[in-house]
Parts: structure tokens; C-alpha cells; sequence
């Protein structure tokens, strides 16, 4: 098991920026993928940005260019550092590990709300 626990979101207004964190505890494997992902209400969960314990990062498209995704292996710890955020950022961000080899686990946090306020 993988424990995630997500901290940092909050109400912001559009221009501005957030840091969000998430701390992985448990049976951590070294090889394995973190990211961020969120869920605007009556959307799907979507991908913002990923990064590998090896530090291979991958962002989508409406990410690109304003979010930094950054780990810290030591600690188990991924941020997700967001600039220029606008009032479509708004969303239930989620927090997952996956394992990267078999046999493959993914677990996710509890989420943490962000506000971009227009």
C-alpha cells in the first residue's frame, strides 16, 4: 500500500500562482511514476503532468508551459508548481503513484481543491 497525502491548493486569483506537494509513505518501489491529475466538476479525470523517479517528466498540452512538475526522491515527494493559472485550471487535483514494473499498482490521494477566480 501507498499512502498519499496532497497539500497546497487553495482560491487564487487568474494570473496568479499555486504550489501544490504530495507526500508518498508506504511500500514505496523505487521505479515508478508520479503525477498530478484533475477532475472539474461534470469532466473527467484528466492528466496534468507526470514525472518518473528517474525524473522524466510529461505534461498535457493545457499544462505545458505555465506548470512545473518536480520531485524529490529523497522524501518521496512530488510539486506541482502553477503560474498564470486561469478560472478553466479550476479542479479537484489528484495525486498518483504507480509502480512502473509488475506487478503494476497505482494508488491516488484524497485531492485538493483549486479556485482560480476570474
Amino acid at each position: 500500500q501507498v499512502r498519499l497525502v496532497e497539500s497546497g491548493g487553495g482560491l487564487v486569483q487568474a494570473g496568479g500562482s499555486l504550489r501544490l506537494s504530495c507526500a508518498a509513505s508506504g511500500s514505496i518501489f523505487s521505479n515508478n511514476v508520479m503525477g498530478w491529475y484533475r477532475q472539474a466538476p461534470g469532466k473527467q479525470r484528466e492528466l496534468v503532468a507526470t514525472i518518473t523517479s528517474g525524473g522524466t517528466t510529461n505534461y498535457a498540452d493545457s499544462a505545458e508551459g505555465r506548470f512545473t512538475i518536480s520531485r524529490d526522491n529523497p522524501k518521496n515527494t512530488i510539486y506541482l508548481q502553477m503560474n498564470s493559472l486561469k478560472p478553466e485550471d479550476t479542479a479537484v487535483y489528484y495525486c498518483n503513484w504507480r509502480r512502473r514494473v509488475a506487478p503494476v499498482s497505482s494508488f491516488w490521494g484524497q485531492g485538493t481543491q483549486v479556485t482560480v477566480s476570474s
